[in-house]
């Protein structure tokens, strides 16, 4: 038996934590197909005009996309 996957890479952001960054780009990404695995390339944020603190967290994630 024969399965496939996919990698994609997306960042997911949040004002709250960069865990939580994880956690939107994770189930962003679960919309389409069921997210197998994830592994976090990158940390990185910004401070907005507002001066907001933003957390944006790279994710590799590995999706299955067929039996």
């Amino acid at each position: 038996m024969s399965k496939t996957f996919e990698i994609i890479e997306i960042v997911g952001v949040s004002y709250e934590s960069s865990s939580e960054a994880v956690k939107n780009a994770v189930m962003e990404a679960n919309k389409n197909h069921p997210v197998a695995w994830f592994h976090v390339v990158e940390e990185r944020g910004r401070v907005t005009q507002e001066g907001k603190v933003e957390f944006q967290v790279a994710v590799k994630i590995g999706r299955k996309i067929s039996e």
